[in-house]
This record gives structure tokens, C-alpha cells and sequence, in this order.
């Protein structure tokens, strides 16, 4: 190579960088911020939504709520092995995300208001039921009735399996790019995931105050809206800098790609085809959680046996212990996330209902204290991992086991301040909005102590050869634990008159008495974990 040609490829490897880094790295990190965004506007207005509006109990919103979240939490794990073994990752992202945009789109439709007709009334004018029957204007009803717009409800759960599949596709893609970016051994990479990272929860934290805000203030539609709008941004970014990608994110064998199946239509437009034929599916699942939650388990236990014995036939000895150490965490992980998750569920009702929501003369929409989560995260990370750094050169630094028993317990903490705050209501029997702001702040440092290491840990632990199914079994266990998380919600499940409490006192001493349980699991499965971390360690063989 002559002076001319290195010259050019130093300015094209220059002009290809922005304050250090790949320009694809900003275009992952607004793609990802833009999904985070419409994800998380729509997420903590979910259960409000459905409880205000349609007028669902706590029960059946929960259990919604529960299965689309654990599906959410699912379907990358198929998404990211059809990327890479057919589609590749631009592709995959391309279709995904025009599966959210329609999806979050259709979330706008509203239908119109579910109405509830209390025992006692007598019928004004006749009534169509849900079921079809008419009753008669000077009926006098015997039990309470709810009337609700069920189009508009096929419409909702259409939307949804419309989301659960895009982030299946786009999800797992997005991350994956953002590693090819780099070489293994680039010293940039570490911090290129970081910022990354910030557009994930920037994106969140700017969804639970905008979205979440128009949604309660004026319309679900609006903030339903707004959160769709954010998605085609994002898929618009992604499309616009493809060139910044290097042409990583391409197909890894376009030829089988392009290859006829049975002689009718080629594998790329098959996996799209059967893609949409299985929204009818999930449209199914959505309305029936036991399915998930059996589904999900099954999964889960297969996939786990399976990883255990591979390292028993195939591995080491050490190799094997290390598997066994690492289906132990993952276990762990399903109680931290189930109580984690509780923010999306209990605590957004919680919020709106028993909360003393306002400050300064404001008042703060129930959803939008998802914000602290993601907020508190962009504060503390960095200080975080410095700290981790800093205990290392003291030989103080805990192992992988110690910080999954510290945050477990961290989450039970968390509930022990929601307890404590209930023993001070104020005047109107209301709990002060600080004790929530509290208890999120510590379950964030919870998450800190288990989500950066937890990923960091599947790498480490699990065998190379099957390094992408042990991650997979990873995310298997956090879809399980979104469940897991809104079946305990139910434990607190408040029979409400149009979406409203009839007694606040005793809604707080329902919601305390969940708070509380969550809080001996927390504090109970923590201790746990600490009592076994040094028979775990030994397990690791020198992994940190």
C-alpha cells in the first residue's frame, strides 16, 4: 500500500468517527433511545390505562400487563437467532421496528370509555351487554355491570402483539451492532456500551415524563401517540445512517436468504410471513396468562437442563461447577426482578391512588414516577462502576455472588421504606411522595449491583460453545420474572368504582401488606444468597 493510500484510509477511518467513536455507535444509541422511549411511554401508562378506562380490575390489568411483559421479554431470544443465523441485524431492526411503529400507532385507538352500572341502578334507557343481551329501560340491576367497547379492545391486544414482536426483532440486534463496532481488544468498547447505555435510559426517562403526562392529562391516545411517534423517529434514524454500519448489520449468507422454500417464496419474506401469521397468536396469549406463565417455565426449565447437561457430558469439571454457579444466579435474578418490576404494577398504582402526588403546587402524574428508576440510573452508573474500580485496588470488591445477595436485599429494602412511609398518611390519609422517591432510589441501587454484572457474568461462566443459549436462558428468566412480577401485584388487587378507590385507609393497608411480603422475600432471599456466595465462589474457579 503506497503514502496515497494509507493517507485516504486514515481520513475515511477520521471522517467515520464522532468525539471518538463510530458514528454507527450514535446511530444505535438514537435508534435505541427513540425504542426505549416509545417502550417505556406505553409501559407505565399500560395498567392505568386499562383500569381508568376500560375499566378492568386490578386482577385482569395485571394479568395483561403480566403477559405482555414476559412475552416482551421473550421474543428476543428467537429474534436474535433468526438474525444471526438468516437475516441479519439490519434487517431484523428495519422490520422490527416497523412492527412497533404500528403497533404503538394502533395503541392510540381508544374506543370509546367503559361504563359501570353499580348494583341498585334502574336503567334509564335499554342496555346492550358486552354479551349481546339487551336489558330493558326500568330494569333494575342486580349485581354491577360494566359495558365496554370490546373493537376497541381486539384493537389493543392486536397492538400489542404487534409490539412484542417487533422488540423480538429489534431488541436483541440493536446491542449486537454496537459490539461488532468495535474490535475485541479496542479500548473504546467499554465506553462505547456506556453511552449507549445513557440513550437507553435517557430515552426511558423521557418517555415516563412526556408520554406519561399526555396520556393522564389529555388522553390515553395522546400519550399512546406520542410513544409511537418516538418509534418512527427511531426507525427513520436507523435507516438514515446506515451507511455509518460499516455493513456489519448485513445478512451473514445472503444466498440462503434469498434461497425458495418449497419453491414458492423465499426464506426472508417465509420468516416475515410467519412473523405476521403469528400475531394471531400472541393476540391469543396476551389474554391468557396461564398460557405464558406456562409456557414460560417449560421454557425455562428445558433450556436450563439442557445448559447443565451439556457442561455434564461435554465440559469439565470446572466447566460444569460453573454452569451450576451460574443457573444458581439466574435463579436469584427471577426473585429480584419480580419484586423489581413491582414499579410498572403495584407501585404505579400505589402512586395513583394513596400518594400524595403533589409538589410545589404540582401535581406529578402516577406513571411518571418511572422516570426515577431511569433517572436515578444516569446519576449513579458511573459513580457505581467507579466504586467497584475503587474497592478493587483494596482487594475489597465483592464477587458476582456477594452483589446479586446485596441487591436482592436492596429490593427488599425498598418495600421496607413503603412500609414504614404508610405508618405517617397525612390529613387525607395519604402517604408523602418521598418515601416512594426513596424506595426507588434503593431499588436502583439494587439494580445496579445485579444488571451490569449479570450479562457480564453469562459471558464469563458459561461454556463458549453455548454462550448465546446460556444468554438466552438469561432473558428467559427476566420474561419469567415480569410475570412472576404481576401475579404477586395481585395480592393487592382493590375492587374500585370506576377506577377509583372507595377508602384510601384502607387501600394503604392493603398495598403495606404486600409491600411487606415483598419485603421478607427480598431481605430472605438475599440473606440466602450471601450464606451460599462463598460455596459459589469456589464454584467460579477464579471468575470475577
Amino acid at each position: 500500500m503506497n503514502k496515497t493510500d494509507i493517507a485516504d484510509t486514515d481520513k475515511q477511518i477520521n471522517t467515520d468517527e464522532l468525539f471518538g467513536h463510530p458514528k454507527g455507535l450514535y446511530v444505535c444509541f438514537a435508534t435505541e433511545l427513540w425504542e426505549r422511549f416509545s417502550f417505556y411511554g406505553m409501559k407505565y401508562l399500560l395498567l392505568l390505562y386499562l383500569t381508568k378506562y376500560h375499566l378492568f380490575s386490578d386482577g385482569e390489568g395485571l394479568a395483561v400487563l403480566g403477559a405482555y411483559a414476559g412475552l416482551v421479554y421473550t421474543l428476543p431470544v428467537i429474534g436474535g437467532m433468526l438474525a444471526d443465523r438468516y437475516l441479519g441485524m439490519k434487517k431484523s431492526v428495519i422490520f422490527g421496528g416497523i412492527l412497533l411503529s404500528i403497533g404503538h400507532l394502533l395503541m392510540a385507538v381508544e374506543g370509546h370509555q367503559a361504563v359501570q352500572y353499580v348494583a341498585g341502578t334502574i336503567l334509564t334507557a335499554d342496555l346492550t351487554l358486552n354479551t349481546g343481551v339487551v336489558l330493558s329501560a326500568g330494569t333494575q340491576l342486580t349485581q354491577t355491570i360494566k359495558v365496554q367497547d370490546l373493537a376497541a379492545l381486539n384493537v389493543f391486544y392486536l397492538a400489542l402483539s404487534f409490539i412484542v414482536v417487533g422488540v423480538g426483532f429489534l431488541k436483541p440486534n440493536i446491542s449486537t451492532i454496537v459490539g461488532q463496532l468495535y474490535s475485541k481488544d479496542d479500548p473504546r468498547r467499554d465506553s462505547g456500551f456506556t453511552i449507549f447505555y445513557m440513550g437507553i435510559n435517557l430515552g426511558a426517562f423521557a418517555a415516563t415524563i412526556i408520554c406519561v403526562y399526555l396520556g393522564e392529562t389529555f388522553g390515553w391516545g395522546y400519550g399512546f401517540g406520542a410513544a409511537g411517534i418516538g418509534m418512527l423517529f427511531g426507525l427513520v434514524t436507523f435507516t438514515k445512517g446506515l451507511k455509518y454500519l460499516r455493513g456489519l448489520a448485513e445478512p451473514p449468507h445472503p444466498e440462503l436468504l434469498a434461497e425458495k422454500v418449497w419453491g414458492l417464496i423465499s426464506r426472508e419474506y417465509l420468516i416475515y410471513l410467519t412473523a405476521i401469521l403469528s400475531l394471531s397468536v400472541f393476540w391469543l396469549m396476551i389474554q391468557h396468562e396461564p398460557v405464558v406463565f406456562a409456557a414460560q417455565q417449560v421454557l425455562l426449565i428445558v433450556a436450563g437442563g439442557g445448559l447443565i447437561t451439556f457442561a455434564l457430558l461435554k465440559g469439565s469439571r470446572a466447566e460444569f461447577q460453573q454452569m451450576l454457579v451460574l443457573m444458581v444466579l439466574i435463579a436469584s435474578t427471577i426473585v429480584f426482578w419480580a419484586l423489581f418490576e413491582q414499579a410498572a404494577g403495584s407501585m404505579t398504582l400505589y402512586a395513583d391512588r394513596v400518594v400524595d402526588r403533589t409538589i410545589a403546587g404540582i401535581e406529578i402524574s402516577a406513571g411518571q414516577f418511572g422516570s426515577l428508576n431511569a433517572g436515578f440510573i444516569i446519576v449513579l452508573a458511573l459513580p457505581f462502576a467507579a466504586l467497584w474500580v475503587w474497592l478493587e485496588k483494596f482487594q475489597l470488591n465483592p464477587n458476582i455472588a456477594v452483589k446479586f445477595g446485596l441487591g436482592i436485599m436492596l429490593a427488599g429494602i425498598g418495600f421496607a421504606v413503603l412500609v414504614l412511609g404508610a405508618k405517617f398518611p397525612n390529613e387525607a390519609g395519604k402517604i408523602s411522595l418521598w418515601w416512594l422517591v426513596l424506595a426507588y432510589l434503593i431499588h436502583t441501587t439494587g439494580e445496579l449491583c445485579i444488571s451490569p454484572v449479570g450479562l457480564s457474568a453469562v459471558t464469563k461462566l458459561a461454556i463458549h460453545r453455548v454462550v448465546g443459549l446460556s444468554m438466552g436462558v438469561w432473558f428467559l428468566a427476566t420474561a419469567l420474572s415480569e410475570t412472576l412480577a404481576m401475579r404477586l401485584g395481585k395480592m393487592a388487587a382493590i375492587d374500585t368504582q370506576g377506577g377509583e378507590v372507595a377508602s384510601v385507609s384502607e387501600a394503604v393497608v392493603i398495598y403495606s401488606q404486600l409491600f411487606e411480603f415483598l419485603m421478607w422475600i427480598g431481605l430472605g432471599s438475599g440473606v440466602v444468597v450471601l450464606l451460599i456466595s462463598p460455596l459459589l465462589k469456589r464454584g467460579m474457579h477464579g471468575v470475577r
